[in-house]
């Protein structure tokens, strides 16, 4: 079996566009991967163009690693964001394609399961008024349907310092979701990599009453000397690793132990076997894995292979029971929450199958998502 060529679907958002990359072969079978770029989706497609007639055309599917290799090296350059990212699409496509060959899912092929299923959790709930009533109602929302595990970030557009009003605010918020959801659920407390150390330790010990279940990004990525600053001084558990891009690159985030969970995203790393790989290197450091997905349906069904067969997964994220939840109709077999969890899949590949007619339906748009804006909660940036 060898790949014939490439195809490319961008569904679009006002917030976010997603891509999707359906790969052909000459035995008929198909796979798809997904990623979602923020603000850099055509450099994607136009890497992806390139990448086909370079590296991918004629490739053998099933020969996985020697593939993310020569597109990784193969071009003599430092894998970023946009390439490593072209490969993720391009390497769970061929995790599908290589489950739907052989009749098993892509969890199978990693090393079968370790669980009957994955906890979710919600994000993308709070697009609403930013005040602890409406916080409280959407709150309620998310228990009510099911969900045992929800993430907010109560910041506002604070950069670096919070001041005392600001941090009031931010308190009040919080309280007001904890009193919504009860004491067993989990309340992810997302900082976006806003803060100075020196802040993020002031609003841990303030917002500690609550019970974060984790302190996600609560410095700039780019400084790991300031995350163990922090790490050192707060009782919760810290999270991060979204903003890295290459396995290689999170050796000193482990060497550190500044962190408790490494939160890589399935579809800028590279893909599953990269990822799967990373996670195996946690172990090692007694870390947990909670990747980023702030994709469709075809991103949460790769992660979930992962989620499935890999004994140090945590959580999955989950945005699309909340916001922009028509993507998920674009999606053949897309799965879904149950009373907190995903179950598992038995289905060959990923279980999951693009359709393109929909997803013509939803073209793409100028996403922009500025985290430092006003009302960027709310997830509808102005045109």
């Amino acid at each position: 079996m060898r790949i014939t060529g490439l195809s490319t679907h961008v569904v679009g958002t006002p917030w976010r566009n997603l891509t999707y990359v359906v790969v052909h072969t000459d035995e008929g079978l198909t796979g798809v991967g997904e990623t979602r770029m923020l603000g850099h989706t055509d450099a994607l497609v136009g890497y992806l163009k390139e990448a086909e007639a370079n590296h991918v055309v004629g490739s053998d599917p099933f020969a996985v690693a020697d593939l993310v290799q020569r597109m990784k090296y193969g071009d003599f350059g430092r894998a970023g964001e946009i390439v490593m990212s072209g490969i993720a699409c391009v390497e769970m496509a061929c995790w599908d394609i290589k489950g739907k060959a052989l009749g098993v899912p892509v969890w199978q092929l990693l090393g079968g399961r370790v669980r009957e299923r994955v906890k979710a959790y919600a994000n993308g709930w709070y697009t609403t008024e930013r005040t602890p009533e409406a916080y409280h109602e959407a709150a309620r929302g998310v228990v009510e349907a099911g969900y045992r595990a929800l993430k907010i970030d109560p910041f506002g557009n604070g950069r670096l310092e919070l001041d005392t009003e600001a941090t009031r605010y931010a308190v009040s918020l919080i309280e007001a979701v904890r009193d919504a959801i009860g004491p067993d659920t989990e309340l992810m407390l997302e900082m976006h990599g806003r803060f100075s150390p020196a802040t993020a330790v002031r609003l841990a010990r303030e917002l500690a009453p609550f019970r974060p279940a984790w302190l996600e990004e609560p410095v700039p990525p780019e400084n790991l000397k300031a995350l163990a600053k922090v790490a050192e001084k707060v009782d919760q558990p810290i999270a991060t690793g979204e903003r890295i891009h290459d396995r290689i690159e999170f050796r000193e985030l482990f060497e550190s132990q500044a962190a408790d969970i490494v939160q890589p995203d399935v579809g800028h790393l590279g893909g599953i076997l990269e990822t799967r790989q990373l996670a195996a290197t946690a172990d090692t450091h007694h870390m947990l894995l909670a990747p980023h997905n702030v994709g469709g349906s075809v991103l949460t069904a790769a992660s979930l292979q992962l989620g499935f067969s890999t004994p140090n997964f945590k959580v999955l994220e989950h945005f699309n029971d909340f916001a922009d939840a028509e993507i998920k109709h674009i999606v053949k077999g897309a799965p879904e929450v149950v009373d907190g969890y995903f179950a598992l899949s038995g289905s060959p590949g990923l279980g999951v199958e693009l359709d393109t007619e929909a997803a013509a339906e939803l073209p793409q748009q100028r996403a922009h998502f500025d985290l430092w804006a006003e009302g960027w909660e709310r997830r509808a940036p102005k045109s």
